[in-house]
């Protein structure tokens, strides 16, 4: 999650979020050497009294300069396009969940599964334990497996929300009557927080989403043991 004073993105939990910082820091790398050369000739331009006449009039620097920029945008939009055909790719997912939006809380339904579903509201502040995020923590936990693709389908049962996970490069928009679908698969166990990233209402930064990727064993247990509490 994130930190005070971090500048950069969270550390990546999934293969998509990996890609995308590679190509944020491939887009930076060109936008710093675009705006270092831009420097440097206006600094020339401004502090220089020479003049060139070959310069002032020359076809072979307007081929340059019509050529070079074109290049530049084909470096940036190959990988972008390649990013965003690999985010909307969903290939035999092994479980799917239904995120649904309320005012101010998530619902969450694991399709798969005849009856296992249930609300995640935020803990208030006075109720949190010690290891706890005030604000980002609820009552329950999205757990899923790690290594493994999931489907989930984000809707809306009143306003506009959007489910969205920083750490997992996940951010899609949750409309009422439509249903959309996203897909993450967690590297690595841990606990990956975000919120509603839509202004739903007056507590819409009070919708935490925390999920919580176990291997594949824990979360057979953790399901079993859903089923047999509902």
């Amino acid at each position: 999650m994130a930190h005070p004073t971090q500048l950069g993105f969270q550390d990546a939990a999934s293969p998509v979020m990996e890609e995308l910082l590679h190509f944020h820091d491939h887009a930076l790398m060109i936008v710093f050497l675009i705006s270092a050369l831009v420097l440097y000739i206006i600094i020339a331009m401004v502090s220089t009294k020479l003049t060139n006449k070959f310069i002032l009039d020359s076809q072979e620097i307007e081929i340059v300069w019509t050529i070079l920029p074109a290049v530049i945008l084909v470096m940036i939009a190959l990988p972008s396009l390649r990013i965003l055909y690999f985010m909307d790719e969903i290939n035999d997912p092994h479980l799917t969940i239904k995120a649904m939006g309320h005012q101010w809380y998530w619902s969450y339904e694991y399709t798969d599964y005849e009856n296992l579903n249930f609300d995640a509201y935020m803990v208030p502040t006075q109720d949190l334990t010690p290891g706890q995020f005030r604000l980002l923590e609820t009552d329950h936990r999205m757990v899923i497996p790690v290594e493994s693709p999931i489907r989930i389908l984000v809707s809306a049962e009143d306003v506009l929300h959007s489910w969205a996970v920083p750490s997992m490069g996940v951010k899609m928009d949750a409309v009422p009557g439509r249903l959309n679908q996203t897909a993450l698969l967690a590297s690595r166990p841990g606990v990956y927080y975000g919120q509603c990233s839509e202004i739903c209402g007056a507590n819409h930064s009070f919708m935490p989403i925390v999920i919580e990727a176990v291997p594949l064993p824990y979360f057979e247990t953790w399901s079993a043991n859903q089923l047999d509490f509902a």
